[in-house]
């Protein structure tokens, strides 16, 4: 019997010993982007993006920095909804066709998931010490890559500047009467979550009011951003854009002073199946790289060592925003689904085809 027990707890020791082994701290990365680069070149000539979007062309400018910096390396982007884009994703895995080698999405419910299902490539890119640490996995399943928020982008060639709506309450101005252009809050979780903050310090009364305001309501959230340039609307809040004002613009990006505004980091990770492990970790390296952060990028860094420009602080300093509240927001499904429905009392079931284009099942060039 004493032997059994011992065998018993020697074989129980292994087991640990392998499972601890398993999951065993993942150093940072310590090659630069030049030696990633040529571990690229090796292993093929592209790699393969699920971004999360709304129309085919958005990372486009992420796609020419990298390869303006990567020559012989293709960046494949592919972007769709990002509720398009997990469900996609899992059922590639389900069926044993996986497509992508990394995945960079708003659904930040879906990264703890895929960790437990071991489905993601523990890796820390170098410069992780920077990185923000609610920004990223402990164990380097994921990490952030940058900072958005949905707030205020007003046509500044259109209204006065005392009818520039910057607090939720300011939607509500009789002027602004079908000049508003918004995404459907059912439809995307971002603006879902706009709405849900709103509510919360404002009642439902609120989104009834905002409803009789007659808003032009669409799919996505570049369209907002386009038609509030255009002039085609004035003032949405469900969007983001630069914090450096363009000077040529008719549109620019402002922050309430006291209503909250939606802010998370945007999350990525290397599929542990990925056809091209070694360029999905130069872009994941060369998205984090300080240069990147500072000069590509629009809004805020996940960074430490980044400043965001001038008139603005650190996204966590601002009152009225919190990136973790976003992420609780995501993760608790059925509080999701329930909210999302009471909104489509208010504001009917979603019309119109998805602004990237239907992309199938197995997409694997970018529309």
């Amino acid at each position: 019997m004493k032997v059994k027990l011992r065998h018993l707890n020697i074989s129980t020791l292994f087991l640990l010993l392998i499972t601890g082994a398993s999951y065993a701290a993942v150093a940072p990365e310590t090659l630069s982007l030049d030696e990633l680069y040529q571990r690229a070149l090796k292993e093929g000539s592209e790699v393969t993006v699920y971004a999360g979007g709304d129309t085919a062309g958005q990372q486009d400018g992420i796609k020419h920095a990298f390869e303006k910096r990567f020559p012989g390396l293709t960046l494949n982007v592919i972007v769709d909804y990002s509720k398009f884009h997990d469900a996609r994703i899992d059922n590639q895995m389900a069926t044993g066709r996986l497509v992508p080698d990394v995945v960079q999405l708003q659904t930040l419910q879906d990264y703890p998931r895929w960790k437990k299902e071991g489905a993601l490539l523990n890796y820390k890119p170098k410069g992780w010490e920077k990185i923000y640490p609610d920004f990223r996995d402990k164990d380097g399943a994921w990490t952030g890559v940058f900072v958005d928020a949905f707030s205020n982008v007003i046509n500044t060639k259109a209204l006065p500047e005392t009818q520039w709506p910057t607090e939720a309450k300011d939607y509500l101005n009789p002027v602004l009467k079908g000049k508003i252009v918004v995404t459907y809050p059912n439809d995307d979780d971002a603006v879902l979550f706009w709405f849900k903050q709103v509510v919360d310090r404002y009642g439902w009364g609120f989104v009834q009011q905002f409803v009789a305001q007659e808003p032009q309501l669409v799919r996505g959230t570049q369209a907002p951003a386009d038609d509030t340039e255009s002039g085609k609307a004035v003032a949405t809040f469900s969007t983001d854009g630069s914090l450096v004002p363009d000077g040529k613009a008719n549109s620019r990006f402002i922050l309430p002073k006291h209503d909250p505004f939606v802010s998370w980091a945007q999350r990525a990770a290397i599929m542990k199946g990925a056809k091209h492990p070694e360029a999905a970790k130069l872009y994941l390296n060369w998205l984090i790289d300080k240069n990147t952060q500072q000069n590509i990028w629009y809004m805020w860094s996940v960074r430490t060592d980044v400043s965001p420009p001038k008139g603005y602080k650190h996204i966590w300093e601002y009152k009225n925003t919190n990136p973790r509240a976003f992420v609780t927001f995501m993760q608790d499904r059925d509080a999701v689904e329930r909210f999302r429905s009471q909104m489509t009392l208010y504001f009917g079931e979603v019309k119109g085809a998805p602004s990237p284009g239907w992309l199938g099942l197995l997409p694997s060039k970018a529309m």
